[in-house]
């Protein structure tokens, strides 16, 4: 087959590529420009100055300390539930163990933020906990304040470590049976083996699940706003709406850009390291030991209580704030509905059919270029969500045309597309390489032309992985927050949206019925993973 394709095809990959990154073009220009106008050397040396001395003595290092301990918690927090539990199902059987294999992702359905909520209302002085110990129990203890930094590392740790459980379970049940059997030969016990010989072989993939979590918490401003913590996804907000502070918005992007792609860098790392966790030629797999006694009650009990406090009592919360005051609901609901399934399928369906032709348009012309390019891409899931939109919004006030905003779905539709490309670009990559060389050369010499090889031979072979990139697009949309509400226009709210405005208002019982729809939708992409992993186990 003859590869080479048009220079239009890499001329319009490239020029595509290049339009989703002029965000972060946008986070460069006030720095330079200021307000829009160019600035002396000295008068930009003094903006400079001014800015980050009052960013560094006031709130900076606030930012720095609280991000830390944050990033630091919830790390040690996913570790211990995510390598914990996926250790148990992939090495014992134990009762319940069928369900909690695929049971214990559920988490991931809950935001952050409704997760937030649903802590707070459940354990403050009010909520049913400590009222049943006071009416039931005759208890008067007062349980410390839950809107706090230790109750934010406990609501991303339950809500976040699904991403460590889903790739350590993997690694786990990949390694070799011999392992085990090696150092039972060396007398060590299942905790010696487990920390000298499984645990450094799946170092890097278990670092992957942390990066991946650490990343969604550097990017989450609506868990964090609640709980009334410094941090920067909160001070880019604060500057830019509270202050007009456009420069100071902008350097604390810039900085939490910092954060996340060194994050990012780390994840992918150790993600080109994970091949080594495998090189065994025996591929035996491990048969799972039957626990007996208090070890099986042990096992059962905190894979359950895991899934009692990230899912099974959330939901409870949830269904109590929805029912507390008679189920009724809002008539502006099913616009706030409307909005959000129209976003989400939009941008949905615009983001698999770019990532479709990225994929192609390095495949067809084989260009380092157009790899590379959609390589880069990639990065964009790792972009916060108040980074973005600082971005565009500085991009856009630069060209003069901020008014935009406030008329169009068009910019914030940009940003969902930039956010969520990578989902769909990596599962079309995925799908791509099922498809191998020789049937292209196949098709072509029975006569088929590139674009009818795609219709005829290539979509049908890869309509799971769009199908799946759809879903998961979807998905992310209608959870996304902080570039929501930077970017939405006049009048137009979202179920996510709605859920933050009406829990900064404390109006806990009236969020229930969005929060529990954005659940139920993020129900979906878990439902599909949970089939994947009961299929393959």
């Amino acid at each position: 087959m003859d590869t080479r394709q048009p220079h239009g095809i890499r001329a319009t990959a490239i020029v595509l590529s290049l339009f989703l990154a002029l965000p972060i073009i946008g986070l460069f220009l006030p720095i330079f420009l200021g307000t829009g106008q160019p600035l002396s050397p000295t008068e930009l040396g003094e903006v400079k100055e001014s800015t980050l001395m009052y960013l560094w003595n006031y709130v900076l290092k606030d930012y720095v300390v609280t991000t830390f301990i944050l990033v630091f918690g919830v790390g040690m927090g996913v570790f211990t539930l995510g390598v914990g539990n996926a250790w148990l199902v992939a090495n014992y059987q134990f009762p319940g163990k069928k369900i909690f294999e695929w049971a214990l992702i559920l988490p991931l359905a809950v935001p952050t933020y409704v997760m937030a909520y649903l802590f707070v209302d459940f354990l403050q002085f009010s909520g049913p906990l400590q009222t049943m110990m006071r009416n039931s129990l005759g208890i008067s203890l007062i349980l410390p304040d839950p809107r706090s930094l230790g109750g934010a590392i406990w609501t991303f740790s339950l809500c976040l470590y699904p991403y460590v459980y889903l790739i350590a379970r993997t690694s786990f049940l990949d390694r070799s049976a011999h392992l085990m059997e090696a150092a039972e030969t060396l007398g060590y016990s299942s905790v010696q083996a487990f920390i000298r010989l499984v645990l450094p072989m799946t170092r890097p993939a278990i670092f992957t699940g942390i990066a991946l979590a650490l990343m969604e918490v550097l990017a989450d401003f609506g868990a964090v706003s609640y709980f009334g913590l410094q941090t920067f996804a909160t001070g880019i907000f604060k500057a830019w709406l509270s202050y007009g502070d456009r420069i100071a918005a902008v350097q604390l992007s810039l900085i939490l850009l910092a954060f996340v792609l060194l994050v990012f860098y780390w994840e992918r790392h150790n993600r080109s390291r994970q091949r080594y966790g495998s090189g065994s030629t025996n591929t035996q797999p491990a048969v799972p030991k039957h626990l007996k006694g208090s070890h099986a009650f042990y096992a059962s009990s905190f894979c359950g209580m895991t899934l009692l406090l990230a899912f099974l009592l959330p939901m409870f919360v949830l269904l109590r704030l929805l029912i507390s005051e008679g189920v009724s609901i809002d008539p502006r609901y099913f616009s706030w509905l409307q909005n959000s399934l129209g976003l989400s399928a939009l941008t949905a369906v615009l983001a698999v059919m770019i990532a479709v032709f990225l994929a192609y348009a390095a495949r067809l012309t084989e260009s380092k270029i157009l790899q590379k390019i959609n390589r880069i891409l990639s990065v964009g899931y790792a972009l916060p969500g108040a980074v973005l939109g600082v971005g565009i919004l500085s991009l856009l006030g630069f060209l003069d045309v901020a008014w935009f905003i406030s008329t169009s779905v068009a910019v914030l539709i940009y940003a969902y597309l930039i956010r969520f490309l990578s989902s769909g670009l990596q599962s079309i990559e995925t799908g791509l390489m099922q498809i191998t060389p020789a049937m292209d050369g196949t098709a072509a010499l029975l006569g088929a032309k590139p674009w009818e090889m795609i219709r005829r031979i290539h979509l049908p072979l890869l309509r799971r992985s769009v199908l799946t990139a759809t879903l998961f697009i979807f998905v992310d949309v209608m959870k996304e927050l902080p570039a929501t509400l930077l970017l939405r226009p006049f009048n137009l709210d979202t179920l996510a949206v709605v859920t933050y405005q009406l829990a900064a208002d404390e109006r806990l019982s009236e969020l229930a019925l969005p929060a529990i729809s954005i659940v139920l939708l993020g129900l979906l992409p878990v439902i599909l993973l949970s089939w994947a992993i009961s299929k393959g186990r």
